[in-house]
Formats: structure tokens, C-alpha cells, sequence
């Protein structure tokens, strides 16, 4: 039956991706009238809903917490049981239901009505109780769910999941939310690790092997031996780094060598510095990327050198 699976599967996946076509064709006013109540909240956004459109709400919940846009998931069956008490006036309530009909999400309801806090819905049926009560609907495209006759929810989740991304990006777009604003709510893992700053993580100070332009090859070497990246940058008077020396300079001038001064075996201006603010990703890319690859990146602050950078540093914070 591996040939029947493979086209089932196939099946699903292109159905959903022509209903999200039909999604995105519909998006209008409607959208931009929900994102302009995202972004006029001044509490959280609460997504609500109820069976397999309750685990998208949750869901959406997440991105929304982690894009910058303070979100928490209430179940509705929870909400008449005590749980309206944490939303407030100041926040705007998500609501998702296909139907639109769920008798577990009228408490909801009825709350966001008497004490006017902003409602958004997610349904395929506008015309429904949700849609009726609803400050803005966003309407589910018109597609049929992939598990046909039995009706199970696939279609609609996928839509609805889409949705909640649409809402969030469009949110993050409008606000300004940087890469390093997302760091704030990422801290762990490799993706925190990506998001991290060169300036996070690389040496500075007493650290950075420098010497002189002026300075004899054996005081380069000893530099070189001592800070132990393998390689020594050259400064000039201004403080601007000149160039830099490593190991294939080394070889290079291997005749006559310490008879030679720092700025005569260096490599002048390195193409491959980086910036303290830049984010650790940019520098693990700038290492192999333009070939050749390197190992070590200086990082100059107008020019000036103020710290060093190793790929040790990158694998030890995680970013590899």
C-alpha cells in the first residue's frame, strides 16, 4: 500500500495549499482592520477556542508571545468556570471556531459584549453566532477538509494556523520587531545562540593580539604564541588596524623572517572584520563565505579593533 499512502499524503498536502492560495487571494480590509486592533491593545491578545481549533488557539498564543506581542490561550470550557477573570479590559480576544456555533465559547462571548473588549474571529461561517458578535471576522476560505466524508478538521486548522501567522507577521512588521528583540524572548538553544551579538561573545581587551607596525617578527610571534588565536592584527598610530598576520603569512616570508618588521609580513586590511552589533549568525557565515574560510574575525568599532572572535567561540555558544 506504499504507493496509495504516498498519493494520499500528496493528496492533503496540495488541497491545503490551494485553500491557502484561495486564503490569501481573500485577505482585505478585514485583516488590516484586525491587525489595527492588535495593534492598538494595550493588555494581551487572549486566543480562545475550543477541541482542535482550542490546540491552533494555543498555538498561535506561542507566536504571538514570542514575536513580541504579550498573548496567553484561555480554553473556553475553563473561561465559564472562572477563567474570565484573566481577561481585562485593555486586552483583545482571538476566538476560533470553524462552526462559529460553539455553545462553550458564549460565555466568552457575552463577556467581550458587556465589557467591550475588542473581538476577533476566526471562523468559516460569518453569519454565526461568533461572526455575528464579533468586532472582525476573518472568514475561512471555502474548502473542503482533506478527510472528505469524515469531516475531521485539517483544512480549517491549516487556515486557521495560517491566519494567526499572517496576523502575527503583519503585527511584527508594523511594530518594528527586530532580530534582536526576538533574541530577548529566545534565550535558549541554537536559535537563541544565532541570535546572539559578535559582541556577546568575542574577547576584548587585554585578549586582542596586537602589535605595532614597527614591531620585529619576534615580538609578533610571541604575541601570536601568547593570545593563542593563531594570528596578530597590526596597528597603526590612529589606531586603525593596518592589517593582519597569520600563519600563511608566516610561510610566506619564512626567508629572512625576524630580519622582517610587522608590516612588512602582514596581509594589509582585512576584508573579513565584523562589527560588535552584528549578529553571531552573520559572523559563522562571513567565516566560510566568501571563500577563502577563516577561523578568526577581528571586530573593529570605526576601524579600531576591540575584540576577536574565534569559531571555538561560536561552537562553544551553540551557535554551530
Amino acid at each position: 500500500m506504499t504507493a496509495a499512502d504516498i498519493e494520499a499524503g500528496r493528496r492533503v498536502l496540495r488541497q491545503a495549499a490551494g485553500a491557502l492560495e484561495l486564503q490569501a487571494e481573500a485577505l482585505g480590509e478585514d485583516f488590516a482592520r484586525a491587525v489595527d486592533i492588535l495593534a492598538a491593545a494595550r493588555g494581551r491578545v487572549i486566543c480562545t477556542g475550543i477541541g482542535k481549533s482550542g490546540h491552533v488557539a494555543r498555538k498561535i498564543a506561542a507566536t504571538f508571545a514570542s514575536t513580541g506581542a504579550p498573548a496567553t490561550f484561555v480554553h473556553a470550557n475553563e473561561a465559564s468556570h472562572g477563567d474570565l477573570g484573566m481577561i481585562s479590559r485593555d486586552d483583545v480576544i482571538l476566538a476560533l471556531s470553524k462552526s462559529g456555533e460553539n455553545r462553550e465559547l458564549a460565555d466568552v462571548l457575552a463577556y467581550s459584549r458587556r465589557f467591550e473588549i475588542p473581538l476577533i474571529a476566526l471562523t468559516a461561517a460569518a453569519d454565526s453566532a461568533l461572526g455575528r458578535a464579533a468586532d472582525v471576522v476573518l472568514a475561512l476560505a471555502t474548502a473542503e477538509e482533506a478527510t472528505g466524508q469524515v469531516n475531521a478538521p485539517t483544512t480549517s486548522t491549516t487556515l486557521q494556523i495560517a491566519l494567526g501567522d499572517a496576523l502575527a507577521v503583519a503585527l511584527l512588521e508594523r511594530r518594528g520587531f527586530t532580530a534582536g528583540d526576538f533574541r530577548t524572548f529566545h534565550p535558549g538553544g541554537k536559535l537563541g545562540a544565532m541570535l546572539r551579538t559578535v559582541g556577546d561573545l568575542m574577547h576584548a581587551g587585554g585578549e586582542i593580539p596586537l602589535v605595532g607596525p614597527d614591531a620585529g617578527m619576534a615580538e609578533a610571534l610571541l604575541v601570536m604564541t601568547e593570545k593563542r588565536f593563531g594570528c596578530v592584527g597590526v596597528l597603526g598610530p590612529d589606531g586603525r588596524l593596518l592589517g593582519v598576520i597569520t600563519d600563511g603569512d608566516l610561510r610566506r616570508h619564512m626567508t629572512g623572517l625576524m630580519d622582517r618588521t610587522a608590516s612588512q609580513v602582514m596581509t594589509p586590511g582585512p576584508n573579513k572584520v565584523v562589527a560588535p552589533h552584528q549578529l553571531a549568525s552573520e559572523a559563522l557565515a562571513l567565516m566560510t563565505d566568501p571563500p577563502p574560510s577563516v577561523n578568526v574575525l577581528f571586530v573593529l568599532d570605526a576601524g579600531r579593533p576591540v575584540g576577536i572572535l574565534h569559531v571555538h567561540d561560536l561552537l562553544r555558544a551553540g551557535v554551530m
